[in-house]
């Protein structure tokens, strides 16, 4: 068994994204375009003939080289076409190069380490199988979902299908999101317009949207679609959006849309207990994924990173 270290410019692309296609535990987050926007010039290791791999996902700072896991990819690690195994999983974690001081990643489901071990953190996220009938989905809706959902459609909400437009819905994110959050770089929101563009431009991406009694935009969200999975990527409300329930609309049109297929809607998230709230009240169950983390800083850096 041989793991490379492979620089940027020395991956072969398109065996890497071959490889992550044909994954047993394959996701969005892990194709090479995708990798790109949100990881400009991230490494990899890969196993053999692109027969495992993992993206290497690198920054720097004041001369030191980290990890750390880029926004808008909820969960990376270690991707094979004939499964995972503990072995295989450490293997590609001790070869890592050294010359990365500190390591802050997250893996994927499938992705199993003890989490007893020191620098292993559990996070959570929530997905709804959509196989059964919007009947049967309903049913596991919490009171509280339906309630808000009828408290949307009796607010005057709609949803008004191809109207809501890349910038419109990227503007709304950055007024109503972006705003609360100090410091976010202008590029950050380019990155989602380039991801949501290279979506439905390869018709793999939706945006479903919300408008009130005026036809004035309140809410939208982003879903992706890969691997037999919706990933619920991006979404935003205005104020209004939020005081007459929007995204109870978004989620519940979304669901009964695609009932009845094989598709897990995947909510991506999340470890913020009303969020997690939010998702469970549909009927999403609990999928953990792991964090590890190494501190490989020289004395005295590494007693500021913990």
């Amino acid at each position: 068994m041989k793991i490379q270290y492979l620089q940027h410019k020395k991956i072969d692309f398109k065996k890497w994204d071959e490889c992550i296609r044909k994954s047993i535990n394959g996701n969005l987050y892990a194709f090479s375009w995708y990798l790109d926007i949100v990881s400009k010039n991230w490494n990899a290791l890969v196993l053999n003939n692109y027969e495992a791999v993992m993206p290497i996902t690198h920054s720097s700072k004041m001369g030191i080289s980290f990890l750390a896991q880029p926004l808008f990819a909820q969960q990376l690690g270690l991707f094979s076409t004939k499964g995972t195994t503990l072995e295989i999983l450490n293997d590609f974690i001790a070869a890592i190069p050294k010359s990365y001081k500190y390591i802050e990643i997250n893996l994927n489901k499938y992705n199993v380490l003890d989490a007893a071990i020191k620098g292993i953190k559990k996070n959570h996220n929530f997905e709804l199988d959509l196989i059964y009938t919007y009947d049967q989905l309903f049913k596991k809706f919490s009171e509280n979902t339906k309630r808000n959902i009828g408290k949307s459609i009796n607010n005057g909400l709609s949803i008004i299908p191809n109207t809501c437009t890349v910038n419109d819905f990227v503007s709304l994110i950055k007024n109503n999101i972006g705003v609360k959050v100090e410091n976010v770089p202008s590029e950050k929101y380019n990155d989602i317009k380039k991801i949501i563009n290279f979506a439905i431009q390869n018709n793999f991406g939706e945006i479903v949207a919300t408008y009130n009694v005026k036809n004035e935009l309140v809410a939208a969200a982003f879903f992706m679609f890969s691997h037999k999975k919706a990933i619920y990527l991006f979404a935003a409300s205005t104020e209004e959006g939020k005081e007459k329930r929007a995204m109870f609309l978004i989620l519940d049109e979304f669901i009964k849309k695609y009932s009845e297929k094989n598709l897990i809607l995947d909510f991506e998230g999340s470890n913020i207990e009303g969020l997690a709230r939010f998702y469970k009240g549909f009927g999403a169950t609990d999928c953990e994924y792991l964090t590890i983390k190494q501190n490989r800083l020289p004395f005295p850096l590494k007693l500021f990173k913990k």
